[in-house]
Parts: structure tokens; C-alpha cells; sequence
């Protein structure tokens, strides 16, 4: 999939500006996601597109707008060099795949093309032909985020 690559310290309010914290459709959230950093995003991004980011990313609110706005932007995984902890776990908590590899990061260009295992971890630029390797979800978070996120999640886990 193709890749978004941005830089360091970028906030939730990049991510999607406060002035739309009144929205609550995550189609709408998408329509406006990553809009004061890259005008042209959401016109260019396409389903399962990987977006690439340095350190600290989502740093901020601890509001979910932000990752539910990557997620239905149609992002299919966030990989950093490392995550704000509030956005890593709200991410998680909606269901969107984030895997921190500063080395992948660091090597990753915008426009490559990448695809990654989550059950594994390996990360590969199939552009450059680089391999990388993150930390892999346990199978539990697999799941998890497989459901969509920690809601789902809890109603498989009652109904079963």
C-alpha cells in the first residue's frame, strides 16, 4: 500500500483540527483528516494506504477524533518512530493497527509502497525491497482490533 509520511510531534489537532470536534460521523471526521498539515490528504489517500510518521505522534488531547478520522480516512496501519501513549492506546481502542519501528520510519519514503504483517511484525518496503521488524500483536490484540476496536471487542467476549 502507498505511503503518507509525515514528520515529528504532530499533534491531534493537525490530525484533525478542533474546529470539527463537533462531528461525530467518522466518514465526516475523514473528510477532514490531516487537512491543516496536507490540504491534498484526503483527496489522495485510498483504502489500505499506510501512513508513515516520525516521533511522538499524536501527541495532544486525549480526544478519539483523531484516530477514528485515520481509520476512516481509510489508513490501514500507523507506523512511528513512536506514539504519544494516550493516542497509542485510544488507536488501539477503536481498532486501528499501530506499530512502533524507528527504523522503519527513519528508511520508509512517502510514496512507497508497503506492506505489513501485524501477526508477525515484518514491515517491508516493497519499493526499496528493506525489511523491517516491529514488536507483533499478541493473537488477543489481533483480535481486538480485528472486531474494530475495545467495544467490539467486550461484546464478542459477553456473547460468547
Amino acid at each position: 500500500m502507498k505511503v503518507f509520511k509525515y514528520g515529528d510531534n504532530i499533534d491531534t489537532d493537525v490530525i484533525l483540527p478542533a474546529r470539527h470536534l463537533s462531528l461525530t460521523d467518522p466518514a465526516a471526521l475523514a473528510a477532514h483528516c490531516m487537512e491543516d498539515l496536507d490540504a491534498t490528504f484526503v483527496s489522495r489517500v485510498e483504502a489500505g494506504d499506510i501512513l508513515v510518521v516520525g516521533s511522538n505522534f499524536g501527541c495532544g488531547s486525549s480526544r478519539e477524533h483523531a484516530p477514528i478520522a485515520i481509520k476512516a480516512s481509510g489508513i490501514s496501519c500507523v507506523i512511528a518512530k513512536s506514539f504519544a501513549r494516550i493516542f497509542y492506546r485510544n488507536a488501539l481502542n477503536i481498532g486501528l493497527p499501530i506499530l512502533e519501528c524507528p527504523e522503519a520510519a527513519a528508511a520508509i519514503s512517502n510514496n512507497d509502497r508497503v506492506t505489513v504483517n501485524l501477526e508477525t511484525g515484518v514491515i517491508r518496503d516493497e519499493t526499496t525491497g528493506a525489511v523491517f521488524q516491529a514488536a507483533p500483536f499478541p493473537p488477543f490484540m489481533r483480535n481486538l482490533i480485528a472486531l474494530g476496536g475495545l467495544v467490539e471487542y467486550a461484546r464478542s467476549k459477553k456473547q460468547a
